[in-house]
């Protein structure tokens, strides 16, 4: 689960981490009061979305001015509008895609003068199964990037869990950084605050990017990116009230009701397997037959015939879906099972796009008979090969 930034910087500042004071607006008439609760002379006006690239990003709708989605403001009634333009407009980054994200939100903070932009983030290294810091000097720019072109302008450890976080990993941090004097001493307390936090709260990911040196010589926070493991929300109650729906895909929202694992792609044909990496192995057969996969869904070992039913109902709401593609290896999961939620599920909602089923495992024959004496127009499939060529030539023509 993500949050917004103002969020972030809130558990942020409740940790003593040092952040620009700032507020949240919600309508356009709060504006000017929110911008006039802070001294300036220079506000900062960031539309809050989840997403990176905010401040290179576009506006879709005229009104909304060629800045980005984060502005300088100079005055309080000037941050005011700028929050006006940007509030219920739709903006366009990198990772957002062409469909663009509507600004419901937006954070109004202090201006700050900046020495020198870096790069921090915390994360769960899948390979040591430790917290890792990493860290750079070339910040508040593409992280990607610099890994692609400088490898060397990134540091990357990880912290022992044994022993925790210790202050020459804060100094390790600092002097790859290039920071002096008091400086250092300010980045061992801010690295031992944000291991903290990362741990209290079962993040997944904690990015700090620009983390600035201000024109006074401090540290500060000058954006931040939270990232939570949704299995872990049960021991938060106060970071799961701070989800916000409207950020999430409507389809994968829907899924989560139903503990299946959905994520929608843009391709045009639409999966329902059982199992991660079946899932995996079926998008990518279906790329080598020349197509794109629609989603990721994983239906899981033990499904209903009612999630099933519930799995095809958001796989046809995708316009995108030109063709459905089936494909369960029936182990813990039964193929009956599976086959009488598709049948179900066709007659429920319908089948305007073609449907190619592959079933093998426990109970397949009583799968396939289930299929083939219900009135549900699907193309059967002998195995995985098969099936992916079917589909796409379904779909192609």
């Amino acid at each position: 689960m993500n949050i917004h930034e103002y969020q972030a910087k809130a558990l942020l500042r409740s940790y003593g981490a040092p952040v620009s004071d700032g507020r949240v607006v919600l309508r356009a008439e709060e504006a000017k009061t929110a911008a006039g609760e802070m001294d300036g002379p220079l506000w900062v006006v960031k539309a809050q979305i989840h997403a990176g690239g905010r401040g290179k990003g576009k506006f879709k709708e005229p009104g909304a001015g060629d800045a980005g989605g984060v502005r300088l403001a100079k005055s309080v009634s000037q941050a005011a509008d700028e929050a006006r333009r940007m509030l219920g407009r739709t903006l366009v980054t990198k990772q957002t895609g062409p469909a663009g994200k509507q600004v419901n939100r937006i954070y109004i903070e202090d201006g700050s003068g900046i020495e020198t932009e870096m790069y921090l983030a915390l994360l769960v290294d899948r390979q040591t199964s430790r917290v890792s810091f990493v860290c750079s000097t070339e910040g508040g720019m593409d992280i990607e990037e610099v890994a692609h072109s400088t490898p060397e302008k990134i540091l990357s450890f990880s912290v022992d869990p044994a022993t925790g976080y210790q202050p020459f990993h804060g100094r390790r941090i600092a002097f790859n950084l290039g920071l002096t004097g008091g400086q250092v001493k300010q980045c061992v307390r801010l690295m031992g605050i944000l291991y903290k936090l990362f741990l209290d709260k079962d993040m997944e990911m904690l990015e700090i990017n620009p983390l600035i040196v201000t024109d006074k010589g401090d540290l500060k926070c000058l954006d931040a990116k939270m990232g939570f493991d949704s299995n872990a929300l049960y021991r938060h109650a106060d970071i799961a009230e701070l989800r916000d729906v409207t950020e999430e895909d409507p389809k994968e929202l829907e899924a989560s009701k139903y503990d299946l694992n959905y994520i929608a792609l843009d391709g045009e044909i639409g999966c329902m397997v059982n199992g991660a990496g079946l899932a995996m192995a079926t998008m990518d057969i279906i790329k080598l037959y020349g197509a794109e996969p629609a989603n990721f869904l994983d239906v899981g070992g033990g499904a209903t015939k009612e999630k099933v039913t519930e799995a095809f109902k958001i796989i046809t709401s995708d316009p995108q879906v030109k063709g459905i593609l089936v494909n369960i290896f029936g182990g813990i999961m039964r193929c009956d099972v599976i086959a009488e939620g598709v049948v179900a599920a066709v007659k429920e909602v319908g089948l305007q796009v073609p449907l190619v089923v592959r079933l093998e495992g426990t109970n397949v024959e009583e799968g396939k008979a289930i299929i083939n004496n219900s009135d549900v127009d699907v193309i059967a499939a002998d195995d995985l090969k098969d099936g992916a060529e079917k589909i796409v030539k379904a779909v192609r023509g």
